[in-house]
Formats: C-alpha cells, sequence, structure tokens
C-alpha cells in the first residue's frame, strides 16, 4: 500500500512519520481536534492521498477513543446524534468518491476557502448563547454531512464539528467528550467501509504500529495541558490551526 515494489523502507521516513504523527496527536489532545489537518499537510508528499487519509482516519480513532476514555462522563447523546447521522451517510457518500477518483485538488482549495470564512465568522461572533440557528435541524445536518464527505476524503473533516460543537457547548470538556465521540464513530464506520473494501495490507499495519505509539504520547501530553487552558484560549487555538491548514490548502495545492 505505501511502499513501491522492490522499495526498501528507509529509517529516516519512520522518523518522519513519527514526528508529524507526535505533533499532530499533541495538538488534537489539546485543542480538540487538529490531528488530521496537520498529518494531511505532510503525508500526502510521501503517500497516495487514499493512502494518506486511511493512515490518518485509523490513527483518529485511536486518539479519540483514548480522550474519550478519559471524559466519557461528559458526553450528551442529544448533542450529537443528528450531526453524528448526517456524517455517517457524508462518509459512506465520501467512500465511494476517495475509491473512485482518489485525488481531487480543486475541492481542497474550495474547503481552504469555507475554513477561512469559518474561521473570521467564529473570531467575530459576539458572545452569548448559541444561535437559535443551530437549533433548527438544517444546521447539523448541514455541518454533520459535509464534515463526514470531507473528513472521508481528505481526512479534514473535524473543523465542521469544531464550530458546530464550540458554539453548543460554553464548558470545554462536554465540547471535547461529544467532538472525540463523534469522531471515534465516523472514523470507525469509515475504517469498516475499506476493510470491506479490502483496502489494506501488511504494509499499513506497519505504519500503523509505529503512528499508534506516537499518537499514544503525543495525546497524553496534549491532554494534560488542556486540562490548565481555559476555554477561549483553546477556541483561539483551535481557529489558528483551521486558518493555518487553509491557507496551506490554497497556497500548496
Amino acid at each position: 500500500m505505501y511502499v513501491k515494489e522492490g522499495l526498501t523502507v528507509m529509517p529516516i521516513e519512520f522518523l518522519f512519520i513519527f514526528l508529524i504523527f507526535l505533533i499532530g496527536s499533541f495538538i488534537q489532545g489539546v485543542s480538540g481536534f487538529g490531528f488530521g489537518l496537520f498529518a494531511m499537510g505532510f503525508l500526502p508528499l510521501m503517500f497516495t492521498l487514499k493512502d494518506s487519509t486511511l493512515l490518518v482516519l485509523s490513527l483518529t480513532l485511536f486518539i479519540s477513543l483514548t480522550i474519550v476514555f478519559r471524559i466519557y462522563r461528559y458526553i450528551e447523546l442529544k448533542g450529537f446524534l443528528v450531526i453524528l447521522c448526517a456524517a455517517l451517510t457524508g462518509r459512506v457518500v465520501s467512500f465511494f468518491f476517495l475509491t473512485s477518483y482518489g485525488e481531487m485538488d480543486i475541492l481542497k482549495k474550495v474547503l481552504g476557502f469555507f475554513l477561512i470564512g469559518m474561521v473570521i465568522y467564529l473570531l467575530t461572533k459576539k458572545k452569548g448563547e448559541p444561535s437559535k440557528l443551530l437549533l433548527k435541524p438544517i444546521f447539523p445536518i448541514t455541518f454533520g454531512f459535509v464534515g463526514g464527505l470531507i473528513g472521508g476524503i481528505f481526512a479534514v473533516g473535524g473543523p465542521f464539528f469544531v464550530f458546530y460543537f464550540l458554539m453548543i457547548y460554553k464548558e470545554k470538556h462536554r465540547y471535547n467528550a461529544n467532538l472525540q465521540t463523534t469522531f471515534a464513530v465516523t472514523s470507525l464506520f469509515t475504517m469498516f467501509l475499506h476493510g470491506l473494501n479490502g483496502d489494506f495490507d501488511s504494509t499499513f499495519l506497519l505504519y500503523f504500529a509505529v503512528g499508534l505509539v506516537s499518537v499514544f504520547v503525543g495525546a497524553n501530553v496534549g491532554l494534560r495541558l488542556f486540562e490548565k487552558l481555559p476555554q477561549e484560549k483553546i477556541k483561539l487555538f483551535a481557529m489558528c490551526i483551521v486558518f493555518l491548514a487553509a491557507v496551506n490548502l490554497l497556497v500548496f495545492t
């Protein structure tokens, strides 16, 4: 999957991958997301888009479960069921997209513009109660479907869920618990679909094993810092990640 026939995997490649996953998982531990955004900015330099996405989603599942295990008491089923169902629908569509096409650079630029717009909205929005629009089903359905679709194709659908949960929950543990549960379920669903399609092999398991070590360390260190930071700083940190990722998508794709 990841190594061309006849080529030998060099130790420097494993070090490169280890560092990418370590930094990305630390970011996710601190802000609740960002692993996919960071990792997908580098992995496609070495692997195909499809292989990069599958590896990131597999490790996202592990990171999210690690975080959920620590803060599962704050999960609210009513808070994410609608957006989760929409996201799973988006993942089904993304499965066929990724399997059939693989590379769609124009969508990365569309995503970049959309993310910048969302950052501007969230940073300029006045504090207070969540908008009444968020209480209408169309909002979580739309964001859930688009987040599931983009996440299944590029492994960067997290911001769509982040924006929703940041505006719904003022308490950072509720925000993170519901966000990570959504990530875990959607990632597991996507891996199940690709597993049925035979998209994994022994080489994938090798890189996955390297990733497990780095994300375990990075996520736990990031979680410790998460406990010490106020909600507003977490929000600002998350928005900076999204903005930088959006600029990267617009400039380098």
